[in-house]
């Protein structure tokens, strides 16, 4: 597992490092554009799979409904409550429209801490940083060719998906 893993970082940097004979515009190009997205990759994996472990393990899904009934019926209609038993002329409407309102998902400050929380991880940050300072960098010293970037962004992508598949 370890070892494959080894084996395609090693054969695509000697294969970027091979293009260095074409130009140093298109090594360093093609350098970075693979590096960031690489590292985009891996720290988004790594960063999803500690949040499932600990989500996981924090027993948080266990009120949860199968997927299978969420799927059926995602809004509960047709589950079984003391309120459908109840004659007509005794059911409280209002009652029952505030019950289902509670029902109804809203944006919390809990459900933003959370999603805030995910996305700030230093795993998925740093990669972003490297990115956007590479292409700066770059940019700036006028070695940048779009041309040879945006399709390195691709194989930088491959490879990490491929890395990641094996190790996480």
């Amino acid at each position: 597992m370890v070892k494959r893993s080894i084996r395609i970082i090693f054969l695509s940097e000697i294969f970027i490092l091979l293009t260095y004979f074409i130009s140093l515009e298109f090594f360093l190009n093609l350098q970075v554009a693979f590096l960031s997205s690489f590292f985009v990759i891996l720290g988004s994996s790594y960063a999803y799979k500690k949040m499932v472990i600990r989500d996981g393990s924090a027993e948080i899904f266990e009120g949860k409904r199968d997927l299978l009934d969420t799927i059926e019926d995602p809004h509960e209609l047709y589950e079984e409550n003391d309120i459908n038993n109840a004659p007509f002329e005794d059911l409280d409407l209002k009652a029952i429209v505030k019950e289902e309102k509670k029902k109804i998902k809203t944006f919390s400050i809990a459900s933003m801490k959370k999603g805030v929380k995910g996305s700030t991880s230093a795993f998925r940050l740093l990669p972003y940083l490297f990115l956007v300072l590479g292409f700066i960098a770059l940019a700036n010293n006028e070695m940048l060719n779009l041309a040879i970037y945006l399709p390195s962004l691709l194989v930088g992508i491959i490879v990490g998906y491929l890395i990641s598949k094996e190790m996480f």
